[in-house]
C-alpha cells in the first residue's frame, strides 16, 4: 500500500503549559517564605531584648561594685544603662525623647510604687547635669531600684515572648 493512502493525521504538538495554576511547591513557598520571615523577626527582637538585658545585668554588677569609681560617676552610669536598655527593648520613638519628669514616669510603669519619679529614682532625671554626689545610701538605694527595674523588664519580654 502506498504511503500517500494511509489514513495518517499530521503530529499534534500540546499547548504550551500555563503559568496559571501554579504548581503546589509554589503555593508552599508563597506561604513559607513570608512565614520564615515573620519568625526570624520575632526571633531577631526576642534575642536583642534578651542580650540587652543580660548585659546590662552584668554592668549595672560591674557598677556596683567598682570602688574606684566615685558616687557622681556611678550616679552617670546607672543613667545611661537605663536609657540604653529602655531603649533596646521598648520602641525607640517612645523611648528616646523622654526627660525629666516623664523619664521617671516612664520607668515607675514597670515596677510597683513610684520609686523613680517619688523615690531616690529623681537622681536620675538629673544626673548628667548634677554637680554634687550623692550619698551612698541613695547610690545604694538607686542600684537597688534599677535591678528591680531590670527584672521587671525580663518579665515584661516573657510576657512578650508567651503572647
Amino acid at each position: 500500500m502506498p504511503t500517500t493512502q494511509l489514513p495518517l493525521k499530521d503530529i499534534h504538538i500540546p499547548e504550551a503549559i500555563g503559568w496559571w495554576p501554579p504548581a503546589i511547591g509554589w503555593w508552599l513557598l508563597a506561604i513559607l517564605i513570608p512565614a520564615l520571615i515573620v519568625l526570624l523577626y520575632g526571633l531577631f527582637k526576642f534575642l536583642t531584648r534578651k542580650t540587652a538585658i543580660k548585659t546590662a545585668k552584668k554592668n549595672l554588677d560591674d557598677i556596683k561594685q567598682n570602688l574606684a569609681l566615685d558616687n557622681i560617676t556611678k550616679l552617670r552610669e546607672l543613667s545611661m544603662l537605663i536609657r540604653r536598655v529602655s531603649i533596646s527593648v521598648n520602641p525607640r520613638t517612645e523611648v528616646a525623647s523622654l526627660t525629666g519628669r516623664q523619664w521617671l514616669e516612664f520607668l515607675d510603669k514597670s515596677v510597683t510604687g513610684a520609686p523613680f519619679s517619688e523615690g531616690c529614682g529623681q537622681l536620675l532625671a538629673d544626673a548628667p547635669y548634677r554637680n554634687t554626689p550623692p550619698t551612698e545610701q541613695e547610690i545604694s538605694q538607686l542600684i537597688d531600684q534599677c535591678e528591680d527595674w531590670l527584672k521587671a523588664q525580663i518579665k515584661q519580654a516573657k510576657r512578650k515572648q508567651k503572647s
